[in-house]
């Protein structure tokens, strides 16, 4: 015997699935994730700016001082070249374009001292 869900539930079971989607792992309050935002930072920005936003003798500390969200969504996003030091943008990065704010978040809260080193906690 076959047995479907009735719209009432399909809608229930649906608003739930995304509230908990919307609010898996750690969030802040503009529920950007931090530990999406460490998992995309350790994959594509560790390899410049150090393990956990610290710099190297590549790229600066992204942890020393905290940049505004424009600011750092347009370097994100655009690049940026400094003498002879240049970033590349990624904007049409689809690993890194729809998740600016989420290592935003996770950059932040390292440079506000919220988290330490490593993966954050859930």
């Amino acid at each position: 015997m076959t047995r479907f869900m009735t719209s009432t539930a399909a809608r229930g079971l649906l608003a739930f699935a995304i509230g908990w989607i919307s609010t898996a792992g750690s969030a802040d309050a503009g529920g950007a994730n931090l530990i999406n935002g460490y998992r995309r930072y350790n994959a594509s920005c560790s390899h410049c700016h150090g393990p956990d936003g610290v710099g190297s003798t590549f790229a600066p500390s992204l942890i020393e001082r905290k940049f505004d969200v424009g600011t750092f969504r347009q370097v994100v996003l655009h690049g940026k070249a400094s003498g002879a030091s240049v970033m590349k943008g990624f904007a049409k990065d689809p690993n890194i374009a729809p998740y600016v704010d989420d290592i935003y978040a996770y950059l932040s809260a390292r440079a506000e001292g919220a988290i330490g080193r490593g993966r954050p906690a859930k």
